[in-house]
């Protein structure tokens, strides 16, 4: 079978950058599934390079935007991320990440700064509106996930880049207000979404 680095749901293109993550999410699409929405994206060949996913991409204006988002944490594969941005950008497309917010803590360093004029758009999955539902609903493998989420969020805001959190509307109305009064205190918008199943 072909591994899939790219695949098209609506006006949006999206890349499977990598398989590899730093949460192990309860509610995550890839739990149990070889697939979602019919394309194939645990990759068993391996990870596609940025040439090729470059050439898979084309001309990225036939889409509204190009997201990196598919069976894992697009910003394990940093470097390769923000290269495909500068080809995007110049064949004149839109960029945006779903990310889990990890991507300083999985650097080791703020990298934050770095995203500006790379991403046009940045979702942060917010999850959870404390350290210990995150903790538990994510399960991450790396420490300190939900507080180095927020500081990637707040440096994010300090720094120009277009962020906003995200959450599945079924966290419920009094968890959706909590995460609200965060999305605030960071002074980035919160999205409320449908849960994907």
């Amino acid at each position: 079978m072909k591994d899939v680095y790219t695949y098209q749901i609506g006006q949006n293109l999206y890349i499977n950058l990598t398989n590899r993550c730093t949460n192990r999410c309860t509610f995550c699409v890839r739990n149990g599934k070889e697939t979602y929405e019919g394309y194939p994206l645990w990759l068993h060949g391996g990870e596609g390079t940025v040439e090729q996913i470059a050439a898979e991409i084309g001309d990225p204006t036939r889409y509204e935007e190009i997201v990196f988002c598919g069976f894992g944490e697009p910003t394990c594969r940093l470097e390769d991320m923000f290269a495909l941005c500068d080809i995007i950008h110049a064949r004149g497309g839109r960029t945006r990440v779903n990310t889990n917010g990890h991507a300083s803590l999985i650097a080791g360093e703020d990298v934050a700064p770095r995203f500006l004029g790379k991403l046009d758009g940045v979702n942060i999955s917010l999850n959870a509106p404390t350290e210990a539902e995150y903790d538990a609903l994510c399960r991450p493998l790396i420490p300190n996930a939900f507080q180095g989420m927020l500081a990637f969020a707040r440096a994010c805001k300090a720094c120009g880049v277009c962020a906003w959190f995200s959450v599945v509307d079924c966290i419920g109305k009094e968890k959706i207000a909590a995460c609200r009064r965060i999305a605030e205190e960071v002074g980035i918008p919160l999205r409320v979404r449908a849960l994907i199943e």
